[in-house]
Formats: C-alpha cells, structure tokens, sequence
C-alpha cells in the first residue's frame, strides 16, 4: 500500500507547456504515473507529450478527471496556481517551484486549508509510491517497491538514504519530500500519523535538518502515538549558529534548532539517528 498517491492517480501538470513542466511530465509519464492533462493559460485545445493541455485547472477535472496536481509554473505565479488547484476539485497538490515568497506560500496554503485540500510543498521534490506513481522530480531508478515510509527535508538526502535502503534490500512504501522553506504544506506531523495508519508501512525514516523545531515535534509525536520502527538523520551537524545551510528553513538561531537538540529529542522519544546516511538500514533492521 502507499499514502498519497497510487495506481489511481490521475495527475494535471499546471506548466506542462514549461521546459521544466515538459521534461518531468515526460519522466513521470516514463515511470508510470498517469499524466492525464496539463494546463497552460491560452493554450487550451493544443497537446504537449500527446497530452491534451487545458487553461485551467477545473477544465483538467471535469474533463480528465485529474485528482493531483503538480506545479512548474515561475514562483510569481505560484500562490495563484495554488490557489487555483484548489478550487478546482483536485485533493492533493504538490508544488515543486522553488523561491516563493514566504507570505504567498501562507495565503496559498490557508486557502488550500479552507478547500480540504493537501499541499506538499513548494521548493520539494515531490513524492513517490514505487512502482506506482511519481508525482515530481525523484530519479524514480533508485526506488524499491516495499514497506519503509521516507519523509524529508531535504531531496539530495532522500535521494541518498533511499539508494542506501534500496542497495539493502529495504523498500519503500512512500517517500515523500516536505520542502525546505520556512512554510511549506505538510510536515512531519501529518505525515507521519498517515505512515501510522497505513497498514503496509511496517517502518518510518525520519530525515531532518537544522533550524526550527519540526524535529523536536515529530520526536514526541512518535513517542506518544507511533508504534512503528523509526529511524532518523539530521544534517548540518558542524553547521556554525547564524549560518544558514542551504534550506531558508534550516538555520540555528539563538541557540535553538540545533543538530544536537534534535537528536537528544529523538533519543528520548527511542529513535535511533545516524550519523551518517548509510547507517540508516542497519538501524531499521535492529528495530523491526
């Protein structure tokens, strides 16, 4: 089983005509995925890839039956894209746009709240169900069809711990990157609550990051409602205070959101971390 998307995923591409919306609307296409419109303001009636392009979302639904979308449109236009996305009848919308400004993403966001619709995202990866569907950027190659659930901040590193659990022989129900931003669409909570509840996830990989306290949060919502194995990584371990690395959202201030305060949250929450990446299926192994 998978969370999120699956076999029955019927995916809109908000940017399809883009050179970004085109080449990974042709990848995920390649992989499986069922891309089944694309929307391009203007260009209603045309094909991209042989998929029928539409200028709106809600034109994608009614006619394609979309339930997903993905967004490559420029950051300027991303609040709106959203917020069209979720007016259109689609549940779940994942935008991999990176550079939106921080107070479109919370009126976006809020908006996509209030419709009962879920955002992942922006500036992410996207999310895959191997062997089913993947909606997004992932090199869909490293994946392995299997029971482990993966969410994280950061998409090199998913990319790298899932290489690791795949070259083991570990695999992956759902894995799914959030975003590095301050605001992004679900997190760790939400996430982890859905790989809780999924009957096939038999373990959870936790992958985290400096700044903020998403880790301290997620390390006692395990210990008080996930009974699944999980293991974590954080990165930016020797990263100076002040100094941000990489992610806007990942950043030490004023002695908080520390490598060390998140790993102390989770050795009492019982989470074994590694210390580095290719540890992380050797920990799963010692926790089922």
């Amino acid at each position: 089983m998978s969370i999120l998307i699956n076999k029955d995923t019927r995916l809109v591409v908000q940017g399809i005509t883009g050179r970004d919306g085109g080449f990974h609307a042709a990848k995920m296409e390649e992989y499986g995925t069922n891309v089944v419109a694309g929307t391009s303001p203007g260009k209603g009636g045309q094909h991209a890839l042989g998929i029928p392009v539409f200028n709106s979302v809600a034109d994608a639904v009614n006619q394609e039956g979309a339930n997903t979308s993905v967004i490559f449109v420029p950051a300027p236009f991303v609040k709106d894209a959203i917020m069209e996305a979720a007016d259109s009848g689609v549940s779940l919308i994942i935008c991999i746009t990176e550079g939106v400004p921080t107070l479109d993403v919370v009126e976006a966001k809020r908006y996509a709240d209030l419709k009962g619709v879920s955002l992942i995202g922006p500036n992410c990866p996207g999310l895959i169900s191997p062997g089913k569907s993947l909606v997004g950027i992932m090199p869909g190659n490293i994946f392995k069809e299997g029971s482990t659930g993966v969410i994280s901040r950061s998409g090199t590193l998913t990319y790298e711990v899932v290489h690791n659990l795949t070259i083991g022989g570990i695999g992956q129900s759902t894995a799914i990157g959030v975003g590095g931003d301050p605001v992004v669409g679900l997190y760790y909570l939400e996430l982890l609550k859905m790989f809780e509840n999924d009957p096939e996830t038999d373990s959870i990989v936790l992958i985290g990051e400096i700044g903020g306290d998403a880790e301290e949060q997620a390390a006692q919502y395990i210990k008080d409602h996930v009974t699944k194995p999980v293991a974590a990584f954080i990165a930016g371990v020797t990263a100076p205070p002040g100094k941000r690395m990489g992610h806007a959202g990942a950043i030490i201030s004023s002695g908080t959101g520390t490598a060390k305060e998140k790993t102390d949250a989770f050795a009492k929450a019982g989470v074994p971390v590694a210390s580095e990446p290719a540890q992380i299926p050797d920990l799963l192994r010692t926790r089922r």
